[in-house]
Protein backbone atom coordinates (compact mmCIF):
# COMPACT_ATOMS: atom_id res chain seq x y z
CA UNK A 1 0.00 0.00 0.00
CA UNK A 2 1.26 3.60 -0.57
CA UNK A 3 -0.24 6.16 1.39
CA UNK A 4 -0.61 10.00 1.23
CA UNK A 5 1.71 10.80 4.36
CA UNK A 6 0.83 13.79 5.34
CA UNK A 7 -3.15 13.16 5.33
CA UNK A 8 -2.46 9.58 6.36
CA UNK A 9 -0.43 10.89 9.42
CA UNK A 10 -3.35 13.23 9.84
CA UNK A 11 -5.69 10.72 10.61
CA UNK A 12 -4.12 9.58 13.06
CA UNK A 13 -3.59 12.81 14.95
CA UNK A 14 -7.46 14.16 14.18
CA UNK A 15 -7.71 11.07 16.31
CA UNK A 16 -5.77 12.09 19.41
CA UNK A 17 -6.97 15.65 19.26
CA UNK A 18 -10.44 14.64 19.39
CA UNK A 19 -10.05 12.16 21.95
CA UNK A 20 -7.89 14.88 23.71
CA UNK A 21 -11.28 17.17 23.57
CA UNK A 22 -13.32 14.57 24.77
CA UNK A 23 -11.37 14.05 27.60
CA UNK A 24 -10.86 17.90 28.49
CA UNK A 25 -14.76 18.29 28.55
CA UNK A 26 -15.47 15.72 30.73
CA UNK A 27 -12.79 17.02 33.41
CA UNK A 28 -14.79 20.61 32.48
CA UNK A 29 -11.56 22.35 31.60
CA UNK A 30 -13.22 25.68 30.25
CA UNK A 31 -12.37 26.17 26.25
CA UNK A 32 -10.55 26.12 23.82
CA UNK A 33 -9.86 22.13 24.56
CA UNK A 34 -7.74 22.10 21.69
CA UNK A 35 -4.82 24.56 19.97
CA UNK A 36 -6.48 23.40 16.48
CA UNK A 37 -8.62 25.64 14.77
CA UNK A 38 -10.53 23.89 12.71
CA UNK A 39 -11.65 21.82 15.58
CA UNK A 40 -12.28 24.50 18.10
CA UNK A 41 -14.51 26.04 14.68
CA UNK A 42 -16.50 22.93 13.26
CA UNK A 43 -18.58 20.12 14.79
CA UNK A 44 -17.11 16.67 14.61
CA UNK A 45 -17.73 13.16 15.99
CA UNK A 46 -15.87 11.70 18.55
CA UNK A 47 -12.82 9.36 17.91
CA UNK A 48 -15.66 6.74 19.81
CA UNK A 49 -19.00 6.27 18.00
CA UNK A 50 -20.26 5.58 21.73
CA UNK A 51 -18.98 8.61 23.10
CA UNK A 52 -21.47 10.54 20.19
CA UNK A 53 -24.28 12.42 22.43
CA UNK A 54 -27.07 10.45 20.28
CA UNK A 55 -25.49 7.31 20.47
CA UNK A 56 -25.29 7.52 24.76
CA UNK A 57 -28.19 8.11 24.82
CA UNK A 58 -29.48 5.31 23.21
CA UNK A 59 -27.25 3.09 25.17
CA UNK A 60 -28.17 5.03 28.77
CA UNK A 61 -31.54 6.10 28.20
CA UNK A 62 -33.57 3.89 25.58
CA UNK A 63 -31.52 0.43 25.72
CA UNK A 64 -30.25 0.54 29.42
CA UNK A 65 -33.08 2.29 31.29
CA UNK A 66 -34.02 0.31 34.41
CA UNK A 67 -37.31 1.69 34.13
CA UNK A 68 -37.72 0.46 30.74
CA UNK A 69 -38.14 -3.39 29.83
CA UNK A 70 -35.43 -5.92 28.88
CA UNK A 71 -37.24 -8.44 26.75
CA UNK A 72 -35.61 -8.74 23.73
CA UNK A 73 -38.69 -7.58 21.74
CA UNK A 74 -38.69 -4.48 22.96
CA UNK A 75 -35.28 -3.61 23.35
CA UNK A 76 -35.36 -4.21 19.30
CA UNK A 77 -38.65 -1.86 18.70
CA UNK A 78 -37.34 0.30 20.66
CA UNK A 79 -33.30 0.67 19.13
CA UNK A 80 -34.94 0.51 15.47
CA UNK A 81 -37.45 3.34 16.13
CA UNK A 82 -34.74 5.84 17.50
CA UNK A 83 -32.25 5.11 15.43
CA UNK A 84 -34.57 5.33 12.33
CA UNK A 85 -35.00 8.74 13.05
CA UNK A 86 -31.92 9.19 15.32
CA UNK A 87 -32.96 12.28 16.70
CA UNK A 88 -33.10 12.91 20.56
CA UNK A 89 -35.73 15.28 20.34
CA UNK A 90 -38.14 13.17 17.66
CA UNK A 91 -37.98 10.15 20.77
CA UNK A 92 -38.86 12.66 23.61
CA UNK A 93 -41.34 14.30 21.47
CA UNK A 94 -43.45 10.75 21.02
CA UNK A 95 -43.00 9.89 24.73
CA UNK A 96 -44.43 12.78 26.05
CA UNK A 97 -47.51 12.71 23.83
CA UNK A 98 -47.75 8.92 24.41
CA UNK A 99 -47.67 9.83 27.74
CA UNK A 100 -45.81 7.24 28.69
CA UNK A 101 -42.50 4.93 27.84
CA UNK A 102 -42.57 3.84 24.55
CA UNK A 103 -43.81 0.11 24.67
CA UNK A 104 -44.85 -3.22 22.22
CA UNK A 105 -48.29 -2.67 23.45
CA UNK A 106 -48.74 1.15 22.55
CA UNK A 107 -46.85 0.72 19.37
CA UNK A 108 -49.11 1.90 16.61
CA UNK A 109 -47.45 2.90 13.53
CA UNK A 110 -50.69 4.92 12.45
CA UNK A 111 -50.90 7.20 15.92
CA UNK A 112 -47.18 7.44 15.77
CA UNK A 113 -47.86 8.55 12.34
CA UNK A 114 -50.00 11.19 12.79
CA UNK A 115 -48.20 12.23 15.99
CA UNK A 116 -45.16 12.99 14.26
CA UNK A 117 -47.15 14.82 11.26
CA UNK A 118 -48.94 17.03 13.40
CA UNK A 119 -45.08 18.15 14.57
CA UNK A 120 -43.90 18.23 11.13
CA UNK A 121 -47.20 20.38 10.40
CA UNK A 122 -46.39 22.96 13.44
CA UNK A 123 -42.56 22.92 11.45
CA UNK A 124 -40.44 20.68 13.40
CA UNK A 125 -38.10 18.35 11.84
CA UNK A 126 -38.35 14.79 13.05
CA UNK A 127 -35.19 13.28 10.96
CA UNK A 128 -31.49 13.91 11.80
CA UNK A 129 -29.22 14.76 8.96
CA UNK A 130 -26.92 12.09 9.74
CA UNK A 131 -26.76 8.91 7.65
CA UNK A 132 -30.54 9.25 6.97
CA UNK A 133 -32.57 6.03 5.71
CA UNK A 134 -33.60 5.80 1.93
CA UNK A 135 -36.56 7.57 1.04
CA UNK A 136 -39.33 5.62 -1.14
CA UNK A 137 -42.99 4.91 -1.27
CA UNK A 138 -41.96 1.38 -0.23
CA UNK A 139 -45.01 0.52 1.67
CA UNK A 140 -47.71 2.55 -0.15
CA UNK A 141 -47.68 5.91 1.76
CA UNK A 142 -46.69 9.04 0.74
CA UNK A 143 -44.65 10.46 3.07
CA UNK A 144 -41.64 8.92 4.27
CA UNK A 145 -42.10 8.75 8.51
CA UNK A 146 -44.98 6.68 7.17
CA UNK A 147 -43.05 4.32 5.39
CA UNK A 148 -40.54 3.99 7.78
CA UNK A 149 -42.66 3.44 10.86
CA UNK A 150 -44.13 0.47 8.21
CA UNK A 151 -41.15 -0.66 8.08
CA UNK A 152 -40.60 -0.99 11.52
CA UNK A 153 -44.22 -2.48 12.12
CA UNK A 154 -43.12 -5.49 9.59
CA UNK A 155 -39.85 -5.77 10.82
CA UNK A 156 -40.60 -5.93 14.62
CA UNK A 157 -44.39 -7.10 15.03
CA UNK A 158 -45.00 -9.19 11.74
CA UNK A 159 -41.57 -10.53 10.89
CA UNK A 160 -40.39 -10.89 14.61
CA UNK A 161 -36.96 -10.09 13.22
CA UNK A 162 -35.70 -10.39 16.71
CA UNK A 163 -36.04 -14.17 16.78
CA UNK A 164 -33.49 -14.37 13.71
CA UNK A 165 -31.22 -11.59 15.44
CA UNK A 166 -30.67 -13.81 18.07
CA UNK A 167 -30.34 -17.35 15.99
CA UNK A 168 -27.36 -15.35 14.11
CA UNK A 169 -23.83 -16.86 14.21
CA UNK A 170 -21.45 -13.53 13.61
CA UNK A 171 -22.03 -9.99 13.55
CA UNK A 172 -22.35 -10.55 9.62
CA UNK A 173 -25.40 -12.07 9.66
CA UNK A 174 -26.93 -9.28 11.35
CA UNK A 175 -26.06 -6.82 9.43
CA UNK A 176 -27.22 -9.51 6.14
CA UNK A 177 -30.72 -10.06 8.42
CA UNK A 178 -31.27 -6.08 8.32
CA UNK A 179 -29.98 -5.26 4.87
CA UNK A 180 -32.60 -7.73 3.79
CA UNK A 181 -35.36 -5.24 4.02
CA UNK A 182 -36.25 -2.04 2.22
CA UNK A 183 -35.41 1.87 3.18
CA UNK A 184 -32.53 1.16 4.67
CA UNK A 185 -29.26 0.38 2.48
CA UNK A 186 -26.15 -1.18 3.24
CA UNK A 187 -24.54 1.79 6.01
CA UNK A 188 -27.93 1.80 7.79
CA UNK A 189 -28.08 -1.44 8.03
CA UNK A 190 -24.40 -1.81 9.69
CA UNK A 191 -24.95 1.22 11.70
CA UNK A 192 -28.20 -0.61 13.38
CA UNK A 193 -25.95 -4.00 13.67
CA UNK A 194 -23.67 -1.91 15.91
CA UNK A 195 -26.79 -0.58 18.21
CA UNK A 196 -28.20 -3.65 18.39
CA UNK A 197 -24.38 -5.16 19.44
CA UNK A 198 -24.40 -2.38 22.11
CA UNK A 199 -27.34 -4.43 24.20
CA UNK A 200 -27.79 -7.44 25.57
CA UNK A 201 -29.75 -9.54 22.58
CA UNK A 202 -26.11 -10.39 20.89
CA UNK A 203 -22.78 -10.20 21.87
CA UNK A 204 -20.51 -10.45 18.58
CA UNK A 205 -17.08 -8.88 18.47
CA UNK A 206 -17.09 -5.30 16.73
CA UNK A 207 -13.98 -5.96 14.44
CA UNK A 208 -15.01 -9.00 13.25
CA UNK A 209 -17.21 -7.29 10.41
CA UNK A 210 -17.10 -3.72 9.09
CA UNK A 211 -18.06 -1.70 5.80
CA UNK A 212 -17.15 1.75 4.82
CA UNK A 213 -19.82 4.54 4.33
CA UNK A 214 -19.90 6.80 1.99
CA UNK A 215 -17.70 9.78 4.08
CA UNK A 216 -15.45 6.74 4.75
CA UNK A 217 -14.71 5.93 1.56
CA UNK A 218 -13.54 9.68 0.49
CA UNK A 219 -11.23 9.47 3.95
CA UNK A 220 -9.72 6.22 2.59
CA UNK A 221 -9.44 8.15 -0.67
CA UNK A 222 -7.30 11.21 0.72
CA UNK A 223 -5.13 8.74 2.73
CA UNK A 224 -3.99 6.13 0.15
CA UNK A 225 -2.37 6.54 -3.33
CA UNK A 226 -2.52 2.85 -3.89
CA UNK A 227 -4.19 0.59 -1.54
CA UNK A 228 -2.62 -2.28 -3.51
CA UNK A 229 -5.78 -4.30 -4.09
CA UNK A 230 -7.29 -4.16 -0.77
CA UNK A 231 -10.63 -3.24 -0.52
CA UNK A 232 -12.24 -0.25 1.66
CA UNK A 233 -13.07 -3.53 4.51
CA UNK A 234 -9.49 -4.30 4.19
CA UNK A 235 -7.94 -0.86 4.71
CA UNK A 236 -10.50 -0.37 8.07
CA UNK A 237 -9.12 -3.54 9.71
CA UNK A 238 -5.79 -2.64 8.79
CA UNK A 239 -6.05 0.43 10.75
CA UNK A 240 -7.94 -1.11 13.80
CA UNK A 241 -5.00 -3.77 13.77
CA UNK A 242 -2.10 -1.59 13.68
CA UNK A 243 -3.40 1.71 15.56
CA UNK A 244 -1.14 1.64 18.43
CA UNK A 245 2.14 1.35 16.30
CA UNK A 246 0.67 4.18 14.44
CA UNK A 247 0.38 6.24 17.55
CA UNK A 248 3.95 5.38 18.42
CA UNK A 249 5.50 6.12 15.36
CA UNK A 250 4.45 9.41 15.29
CA UNK A 251 4.77 10.15 19.11
CA UNK A 252 1.22 10.72 20.18
CA UNK A 253 -0.13 10.06 23.69
CA UNK A 254 -3.20 8.95 22.01
CA UNK A 255 -5.81 8.88 25.31
CA UNK A 256 -8.09 5.21 25.00
CA UNK A 257 -11.29 5.01 26.14
CA UNK A 258 -10.56 3.86 29.39
CA UNK A 259 -8.39 1.12 28.11
CA UNK A 260 -10.65 0.14 25.34
CA UNK A 261 -8.90 0.36 22.26
CA UNK A 262 -10.68 2.02 18.72
CA UNK A 263 -12.66 -0.68 17.03
CA UNK A 264 -13.52 -0.80 13.68
CA UNK A 265 -16.89 1.10 13.34
CA UNK A 266 -14.65 3.81 15.50
CA UNK A 267 -12.17 3.81 12.53
CA UNK A 268 -14.39 3.53 9.53
CA UNK A 269 -16.15 6.73 11.45
CA UNK A 270 -12.20 8.25 11.81
CA UNK A 271 -12.07 7.87 7.86
CA UNK A 272 -14.76 10.23 7.52
CA UNK A 273 -14.29 12.96 10.23
CA UNK A 274 -10.73 12.79 8.11
CA UNK A 275 -12.29 13.15 4.95
CA UNK A 276 -14.41 16.60 7.09
CA UNK A 277 -10.95 18.16 8.73
CA UNK A 278 -9.23 18.25 5.67
CA UNK A 279 -11.80 20.19 3.73
CA UNK A 280 -10.59 22.53 5.93
CA UNK A 281 -6.68 21.14 6.98
CA UNK A 282 -5.74 20.53 2.93
CA UNK A 283 -9.18 22.49 0.76
CA UNK A 284 -6.55 22.02 -2.35
CA UNK A 285 -7.01 17.91 -2.36
CA UNK A 286 -9.37 16.82 -4.77
CA UNK A 287 -12.45 15.95 -2.99
CA UNK A 288 -16.21 16.25 -4.60
CA UNK A 289 -17.20 18.11 -1.14
CA UNK A 290 -15.23 21.52 -0.25
CA UNK A 291 -16.58 22.89 2.91
CA UNK A 292 -16.95 21.74 6.17
CA UNK A 293 -20.85 22.45 6.65
CA UNK A 294 -21.69 22.26 10.56
CA UNK A 295 -19.80 24.74 13.17
CA UNK A 296 -19.59 23.52 16.74
CA UNK A 297 -21.79 25.05 19.31
CA UNK A 298 -20.83 24.33 22.84
CA UNK A 299 -23.87 22.20 24.69
CA UNK A 300 -23.85 23.37 28.17
CA UNK A 301 -25.83 19.85 29.75
CA UNK A 302 -22.68 17.60 30.72
CA UNK A 303 -22.96 13.96 29.92
CA UNK A 304 -22.81 10.94 32.45
CA UNK A 305 -21.02 8.75 29.99
CA UNK A 306 -22.55 5.48 30.41
CA UNK A 307 -21.24 2.29 27.62
CA UNK A 308 -22.49 -1.17 27.56
CA UNK A 309 -21.79 -2.89 30.74
CA UNK A 310 -20.29 -6.14 28.93
CA UNK A 311 -17.42 -3.57 27.66
CA UNK A 312 -16.43 -3.45 31.46
CA UNK A 313 -15.04 -0.05 31.46
CA UNK A 314 -18.23 1.55 33.42
CA UNK A 315 -16.33 1.41 36.94
CA UNK A 316 -13.66 3.24 35.53
CA UNK A 317 -15.72 5.72 33.66
CA UNK A 318 -17.62 6.07 36.92
CA UNK A 319 -14.18 6.60 38.93
CA UNK A 320 -13.48 9.76 36.45
CA UNK A 321 -16.61 11.46 36.45
CA UNK A 322 -16.24 11.98 40.05
CA UNK A 323 -13.07 13.23 39.95
CA UNK A 324 -13.77 15.88 37.72
CA UNK A 325 -13.68 19.42 38.65
CA UNK A 326 -16.68 21.37 38.98
CA UNK A 327 -18.32 23.23 36.03
CA UNK A 328 -16.50 26.85 35.51
CA UNK A 329 -17.64 29.85 33.51
CA UNK A 330 -16.32 29.28 30.48
CA UNK A 331 -16.59 32.72 28.92
CA UNK A 332 -14.03 34.16 31.66
CA UNK A 333 -11.64 31.04 31.95
CA UNK A 334 -8.46 29.92 30.28
CA UNK A 335 -7.35 26.44 29.20
CA UNK A 336 -5.26 24.43 32.02
CA UNK A 337 -1.86 25.22 31.07
CA UNK A 338 -0.76 21.95 31.73
CA UNK A 339 -3.32 20.20 29.45
CA UNK A 340 -1.56 18.38 26.57
CA UNK A 341 -2.08 20.22 23.51
CA UNK A 342 -1.64 19.02 20.64
CA UNK A 343 -1.84 20.38 17.10
CA UNK A 344 -1.04 19.19 13.09
CA UNK A 345 1.65 22.38 13.13
CA UNK A 346 0.70 22.63 9.39
CA UNK A 347 1.54 25.95 7.84
CA UNK A 348 -2.36 26.67 7.12
CA UNK A 349 -3.20 26.77 10.79
CA UNK A 350 -2.13 30.25 11.96
CA UNK A 351 -4.27 31.68 8.84
CA UNK A 352 -7.50 29.60 9.90
CA UNK A 353 -10.14 31.04 11.92
CA UNK A 354 -10.78 30.39 15.26
CA UNK A 355 -14.39 32.19 15.59
CA UNK A 356 -17.21 30.01 16.79
CA UNK A 357 -20.79 30.93 15.50
CA UNK A 358 -23.09 31.88 19.09
CA UNK A 359 -25.58 32.64 16.85
CA UNK A 360 -27.18 29.15 17.11
CA UNK A 361 -31.30 29.82 17.46
CA UNK A 362 -32.43 27.41 20.35
CA UNK A 363 -36.38 27.28 20.17
CA UNK A 364 -38.55 25.26 21.68
CA UNK A 365 -42.22 24.82 21.80
CA UNK A 366 -43.77 23.18 24.39
CA UNK A 367 -47.56 21.60 23.60
CA UNK A 368 -49.21 18.15 24.17
CA UNK A 369 -49.71 17.03 27.56
CA UNK A 370 -46.93 16.09 29.80
CA UNK A 371 -45.61 12.84 30.71
CA UNK A 372 -46.36 11.83 34.45
CA UNK A 373 -42.63 9.86 33.84
CA UNK A 374 -40.10 12.42 32.35
CA UNK A 375 -40.21 16.35 31.31
CA UNK A 376 -39.33 16.21 27.37
CA UNK A 377 -37.38 18.36 25.28
CA UNK A 378 -38.83 19.10 21.72
CA UNK A 379 -37.75 19.54 18.30
CA UNK A 380 -35.84 21.98 16.96
CA UNK A 381 -37.70 24.17 14.19
CA UNK A 382 -37.24 23.85 10.74
CA UNK A 383 -35.33 27.20 10.09
CA UNK A 384 -32.21 26.02 12.68
CA UNK A 385 -31.97 22.57 11.21
CA UNK A 386 -32.69 21.72 7.47
CA UNK A 387 -32.60 17.82 6.68
CA UNK A 388 -30.47 16.23 4.00
CA UNK A 389 -32.41 14.36 2.54
CA UNK A 390 -29.93 11.57 1.29
CA UNK A 391 -30.39 7.63 0.14
CA UNK A 392 -26.91 6.17 0.72
CA UNK A 393 -26.04 3.35 -1.15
Amino acid sequence: MQVRQEIFDTYWRFAAMRQEVFFNKINNLPPPWTSDPIINTYKFCNAYRASDRVSQYLIKKVIYDQNRSQNEEEVILRILLFKIFNKIETWEYLENKIGDYITLSNFDSNVYSDILQEAMNLGYVIYTSAYMSCASKEFGYDKKHQNHLALIDKMVVQDRVVNHIVKAKNFEDIFKIIQEYPLLGKFMAYQLATDINYSEIINFEENSFTIAGPGAERGINKCFIDTDGKTYTDIIHWMTENQEKEFQRLGLNFQSLWGRPLQSIDCQNLFCETDKYCRGAFPDLKSNRKKIKSKFTSTPQSIDYFYPPKWRINDKVKETLSQRLPQLDIANSQINSNCQQLSLNLDFLEKATTEISDNVLNQNRKYGQNSQNKKSKFLQRSEVEKPHQLCLF
